[in-house]
This record gives structure tokens, sequence and C-alpha cells, in this order.
């Protein structure tokens, strides 16, 4: 993660525009509707239009160019969406899983755990990916958060076309759930709470051993770095033991202190309790967040802290 270039803020600022620009495109149509199916049925039509026009662009472009321009495209991630859109992106569907678990993979590895891509399979509604969990993502609390903000965002904005995530346990090979793309993130949408990624840049200057806290989108995250080659750490500003802020935490190797009850925590792995008394159960670990590059930008992923911890 740590050699992708960063975008400055007005970079920033645009991509942010051009991600929602699909819902602003919809809210137009919807108020389009209330003026009668006439005016609804032009909007659609002026949309169709517009897509056929800069899609038959998008064609000209791409076969017209030079052999290396299709490849360099297709890393700018807004152009590859629109690659994508009118399935003209140069890499079949299991480069761009891999190359998306790829860009996930260096987060993985921050809480000494992986993913492997088994299988893409063909189904009647769509393509089912098949992945293996290893090392702490396939049994800590963490997994729920690697998989369903981590993994599916990178996955889907990759490959549209998967309909099914499988999820498959790498020790015995026994899949516990096939987790459906459409629904994976539904039930942290409930109430109308949905998980936001917010861009963390300054969190990129935290130092090794270094204890920090931001408070981003009303949620105090704590961010720390173990060492100078791994990628920082974000977790929620809680302890699960005493119930308090881990202001004032020390970090140490990758033992994290909480200054209160003294507790100690494997920031490495997931934030898992250290010599935490049994009586306390699966709730003495730390909550991570997930801290990932997004265009670029460093960016940490925050549900609703009403909703309570992953599963």
């Amino acid at each position: 993660m740590a050699d992708r270039p960063e975008e400055s803020p007005k970079a920033s600022d645009e991509d942010a525009q051009w991600r929602t620009a699909g819902d602003r495109i919809q809210t137009l149509l919807d108020s389009c509707a209330a003026s009668g199916p006439a005016a609804h049925e032009r909007a659609q039509q002026l949309v169709r239009e517009v897509v056929g026009l800069y899609g038959a662009g998008l064609e000209r472009i791409m076969r017209g160019g030079d052999p290396g321009l299709a490849e360099r495209l297709a890393t700018d991630d807004l152009v590859a969406s629109l690659l994508l859109v009118h399935g003209l992106h140069p890499h079949d569907v299991r480069r761009r899983v891999s190359d998306a678990l790829d860009r996930v993979r260096p987060y993985l590895g921050s809480h000494g755990g992986d993913v492997d891509l088994l299988d893409i399979t063909d189904g009647v509604d769509g393509q089912t990916v098949r992945l293996a969990f290893q090392g702490s993502c396939k049994s800590c609390p963490s997994s729920a958060v690697t998989l369903e903000l981590a993994v599916e965002d990178a996955v889907r904005a990759a490959a549209p076309e998967v309909s099914t995530i499988e999820v498959v346990t790498a020790s015995t090979g026994v899949a516990p759930g096939v987790i459906s793309a459409e629904s994976l993130m539904a039930h942290v949408k409930s109430n109308g709470h949905a998980v936001d990624w917010h861009p963390v840049p300054e969190v990129a200057e935290v130092t090794p051993g270094e204890v920090a806290g931001f408070l981003v989108g009303g949620t105090t995250m704590l961010a720390c770095r173990v060492d100078g080659t791994a990628p920082p750490l974000a977790y929620r500003d809680r302890c699960p033991v005493c119930d308090d802020s881990l202001a004032g935490a020390t970090l140490r190797g990758a033992l994290l202190e909480c200054p209160r009850c003294h507790s100690r925590f494997d920031v490495a792995h997931a934030g898992a309790g250290v010599g935490v008394d049994v009586d306390v159960g699966v709730g003495a670990n730390l909550e991570p967040l997930p801290l990932l590059y997004r265009d670029g930008v460093l960016s940490v992923a925050l549900r609703d802290q009403a909703m309570g911890a992953p599963a």
C-alpha cells in the first residue's frame, strides 16, 4: 500500500464527486417521475443516449489506440468502471478479481491474515467467486469486517458481474456459507445507516511505535503503526475490557496496552486480547476498522456506532 501515490485534495474531491454520480443521476430520474410517466421516460431515454454516445467514443479509443493504452486506462478507477459498463475492459474477470484481492492483501496481512482466490465459476444468475481466508482472518472477530467491507468493496468494484462470494474454510475445505454479493452489505444498511468510506490521508503520517487518535465522521479512531514497513492499523477507540477510551495507550512491539485497565491487545492480529480473563469472552478484542487505499487516498470504513461491532 505504501507505494501507491497519494492524490491532491482537489483530485480526491473530484474522485469522491464521480463516485456518487450514479446516485445523483438516479435522484434526478426519480424527481422526473414526479412530473408524470412521459417526463420520466424522456429523462431515461436521455440518459441512455448519453451513455451510448460516450460508450461508442470509448470503444473507438480502446480499439484505435496503441497496444499499451488499454492497460494504462484500466489503472484509473473511474475510467475502468466506465469500461466495465460497456464491456471494454481489457482484463477478464479472474485477472480483475485477483488484482482487487492484491489491493486489499496488505490490509489483511497487517492483521496477520491473507486470502486466496480458489476459483470462479459460472452460474445461472452470474459468476461465483470462491475465497479462502487464512491466518487471523478465518477465525477472529475482524473476519466479518474484512469480508463485508474490504473484500466485498474491492471485488464488486472490479467485477460487477460477480453475483455470489463463497467463503471456504481453508483448513477443512468446507464452505460455512454462501454470501450473495447483492445482500452482503444489507445488514449494515438497516434504518438508513450504511457503511461510509472517509479519506484519512493524515493517518499515513503515523510513525512506527506511535498511537494517535483521530475524529472521523463523528467516531474516534485509534491509529498505530508497528514498524516502518507495515501499513498503519486502525481501531475504534474503545477498550473492550474496561469499556473506556484508549487515549494515552502505549504500543510496545505489536502489543497495545490500555492506560486504565492495563489490558493488552495484539494489533498485528486483529486486536486480539492477550492474557485477558476468559470470563470476558470473545468480546475482549479491539474492533478493527478497515483502512485501505481507495483511488490512491488512504480511507477508513465506518459504520454507525449504534449498530455495534461486527458479529
